[in-house]
């Protein structure tokens, strides 16, 4: 079962149509879900929901009156909207600022449009370095910090296929920060050992035969490791 990455369910998010608020008519802010739940406990379920910041929407407005009267409490209500869905529920707000630190303004949609792109952009790269089995390329696209991590971890999974033993060093030498892509370099350099017959001395850690006895290197007898 494949699980979206927030970076993913936000790009989804962005190609849909924003929903109106069925009690203004406004058009709703896009809002994402904080760490610690404001709901029951479980959580929303989703990063990321649709709510309403219409001052003068008739929910809003009512709803101060509404819980003060029935429940002695300074609240209101906000009308919120599951993404994809006509799913429109209450969330409580405690006042007129609540919630409002949450909204994904026009600079994060733009930021997130820029990853979009530069995703799409380095993916077209690996696509070409691929075909044309350039494994030094796709070395550098995965050791490169600013590239999009998805992009980072399809060069992961690309590079075991076809580099050659020269790639191994450097990809055990850098910290990728990320444990899916570790985790997936882990594997490619398993890919390539297996490739070419080849191991890492236990003692100098420098690449030899697999069936080799004495390293060529530190002249250790692997046998006695």
């Amino acid at each position: 079962m494949a699980f979206e990455t927030k970076e993913q369910v936000l790009e989804k998010i962005m190609s849909q149509e924003k929903p109106k608020c069925p009690h203004c008519e406004t058009e709703m802010n896009l809002w994402e879900v904080p760490e610690i739940a404001a709901g029951d406990g479980l959580g929303w379920g989703t990063p990321y929901l649709y709510i309403c910041f219409n001052e003068n929407c008739s929910l809003y407005k009512q709803g101060w009156e509404n819980i003060q009267e029935n429940y002695a409490h300074h609240a209101s209500y906000r009308c919120m909207c599951y993404p994809g869905t006509e799913q429109f529920e209450c969330i409580p707000v405690f006042s007129p600022q609540g919630a409002k630190g949450q909204i994904i303004d026009d600079e994060a949609v733009a930021k997130q449009e820029a990853l979009k792109e530069a995703t799409k952009q380095g993916f077209s790269m690996l696509s070409g370095l691929y075909v044309e089995k350039d494994w030094v390329g796709v070395l550098k696209i995965l050791l490169d910090a600013t590239e999009p991590s998805r992009v980072r971890l399809k060069a992961a999974e690309m590079i075991g296929d076809f580099a050659d033993t020269e790639a191994i060093d450097p990809l055990r030498n850098t910290r990728f920060g990320n444990d899916i892509i570790q985790k997936e370099v882990d594997e490619a350099v398993k890919k390539i050992h297996k490739r070419y017959f080849t191991t890492e001395c236990p003692f100098c850690a420098e690449i030899i035969k697999k069936k080799a006895k004495i390293c060529k290197h530190c002249k250790k007898e692997l046998t006695s490791a």
